[in-house]
Parts: C-alpha cells; structure tokens; sequence
C-alpha cells in the first residue's frame, strides 16, 4: 500500500494537464483500479486481516481522491491564470459604435417652420385631428355642394345605426384650429397651425396623411401687404436666400380675395432650384378672412379683418431637400434619412442664424 500511495501521489503531483489526471484516476481507483482491485481481495482474508487491511485501503482511497481533486482545482486556476494574462481587457478603450437614430425630415422642416413664424410673433395652436363637420366645413364657410364634403375626398368616421350625433370626419386641413383658438382667444390674434391631416388620395405627390401648416393673423388694420411681407419672409428664411413671390387671384370658400401663391424658381436638369431663374412654382393658398369664417368664430368682421394661408409641410421639404417622392417619407429606412443629410436639429431662424 506505501508504495501503491507513493507512486500516485506523485504521479498526480506531476500530471500535466486534466486529461492526464483523469487516466491516472482510471488506473488508480476506477472499477479496474490498482487500489480497487485490491479491495476486492478484502472478500478473501479473514476476520482479522480485513479489519486491519480495510481502514488502510479506504484512507489510501480517500487521499489519492483528494489528491486528484486538489490537482484538478490547481489545473483550472492555473489555465484561468494563463487566460486572464493574455486576454487582458482595457476598459479605458471607447465603446464600440452604435447606429444612431435621426430626426425625420417632417419633425424637422416643422421646427424650422416654427422657429421661423415664431420670429415673427406668431403662436402655434393646436386641435384634435377627429373633427366634426360644423368646425371642419360650416364654420369654414364650406357650403354642403362642395365636392371636398364628398366621401371620395374625405374620410367620415363610422356612426352606427340609431347614432344621431353630428357626422365627424378626419380633418382635412388645420384650419379648423383657427376657428378654436378664435373662439377662445378672440381677436387679435396670431398663431400658425401645424399637424397631420388626412384625404382621400394617394400618388408621387399626394398621400392620405400628411402634414399641413396654415396661418392666421387679426387685428382692425391687416392687409394683403402684410400676408405678402410675412410669406417672403418666411421663403427668405428657410431656403436661406432672397425669395420672390407671385399672388394669382383664386377663389377659397374660407377666404375673400384669394390668392394662390407662387416663388421664383429655376428648373435645370430635372431639379428645382428656389429663388433664381424666371420660372414660378405653385406652394401655397392663401386670403383675407372671409367675414363669415369671422362670424363663425365669434369674431365681429365689422371691426376686425385678417389674413390666412396653408402649405404643406412636406412639400415644402420635398422642395428645400430635393425628394422626389412625397411616398418615401412614409415607407423608408435610415439609409434613406441619411442619403439627404438629416442628422442633427439645426433650426434656421429669421435672421439667418442656427439654434438648437
């Protein structure tokens, strides 16, 4: 037994590796084992020398176990030593770069419109998008013939059988936020309208939502001349360049005179170049309140008088970041963000500076 101890211990002392720690259990204490083949000879002695042959056994049993186990933990720290010398981590190394989101071009021209108007004293206000079809029509003087109350244009929300309240419609423009606010406030006022409105009509430039900004100034004394400084003002600011405007006499239910209005544009190899060149394009309606849009709001014409105008949000994106496709705003990735350039917020102000 002394010398079956002796030459494992220090077979095990000398073991390399666990695989080499493993075959000297086998052949140490395994079912075919030196030491459990001599356990198995305990069967043959006699009372007598299995009570002095058995402790000695068991305790040679135990200490080459132990011994076997002490090698293997010295085994793993070793190799965990090893390891930890050579994949050594710098935490003072920056972190791996991470894809980083951008502001959509809508959420971004509609700040920069913001800002621009706010400049100008004007407020922004704000009404639900389910409208009924008093504030969306009526009281925009809107008679019941037009074709824009027909539910090929419009969207009407359900009513159920026996539902005897007011139809209500997904507004189709902001300006039912005018009469609100005139409602609330009274006059004089001055406020823009940005938010997402819905029509029944979908191609390269229409979509059934969108976004639209309208503008609404009243006071005793404005004219057509002040609607043509603010909107040339408003061009000048957010295509950073000295804009022309062209007023063509039109005809909206919600305003008397109208006007449609165009700027100076230039189109050369299949893009629009704002604020150089003779050719016009068309951007916005625009007018002097109708007095019964006044009345409509609790504002009396006689003594009050202003002027209102509407643009598309997204066109005029389309039109300062060179998108061809008012659908892509809608139904794109990132990789189409980045191709025009939106990452970061810089807002253009009246006077030509950036904030953030």
């Amino acid at each position: 037994m002394d010398e079956l101890r002796s030459k494992y211990l220090t077979l095990i002392a000398e073991a390399g590796d666990e695989a080499a720690l493993e075959t000297l259990r086998v052949q140490a204490v395994g079912k075919k084992g030196e030491v459990s083949l001599q356990m198995r000879e305990l069967g043959r002695m006699s009372p007598e020398e299995r009570q002095v042959a058995g402790p000695k056994l068991n305790a040679l049993k135990d200490e080459i176990n132990s011994a076997l186990a002490a090698k293997k933990q010295a085994l793993s720290d070793a190799a965990l030593d090893e390891r930890l010398r050579s994949e050594w981590l710098d935490v003072t190394l920056p972190a791996r770069p991470r894809r980083q989101g951008s502001i959509h071009p809508v959420s971004q021209v509609t700040e920069e419109v913001t800002a621009i108007f706010a400049d100008m004293g004007f407020a922004v206000a704000e009404g639900p998008q389910v409208e009924t079809d008093w504030y969306n029509f009526d009281a925009l003087n809107i008679p019941g013939h037009h074709p824009a109350r027909a539910e090929m244009d419009t969207f009407y929300m359900h009513r159920a059988e026996g539902d005897d309240r007011p139809p209500h419609v997904l507004r189709t423009h902001t300006s039912p936020v005018q009469i609100r606010s005139m409602e609330a406030s009274g006059a004089p006022t001055r406020i823009i309208c940005p938010g997402r409105v819905y029509r029944a009509d979908y191609d390269q430039t229409h979509t059934p939502m969108f976004h639209q900004i309208e503008g609404l100034a009243i006071d005793r004394d404005i004219s057509m001349a002040n609607l043509k400084w603010v909107l040339e003002e408003f061009f000048t600011a957010y295509f950073g360049t000295a804009v022309k405007t062209r007023f063509r006499a039109s005809h909206f239910p919600f305003t008397e005179p109208s006007a449609e209005v165009d700027i100076q544009c230039s189109f050369e190899g299949g893009t629009v170049k704002v604020g150089e060149g003779d050719d016009w394009l068309e951007v916005l309606g625009s007018g002097m309140v109708h007095p019964h849009v006044l009345k409509s709001a609790g504002v009396d014409p006689a003594e009050w008088q202003g002027f209102a105008f509407g643009m598309g949000i997204d066109r005029i994106a389309m039109l300062k970041y060179g998108i061809p496709d008012l659908r892509a705003f809608f139904d794109s990735d990132l990789r189409w963000l980045r191709h025009y350039g939106f990452a970061a917020l810089d807002v253009p102000t009246l006077h030509g500076g950036l904030s953030r």
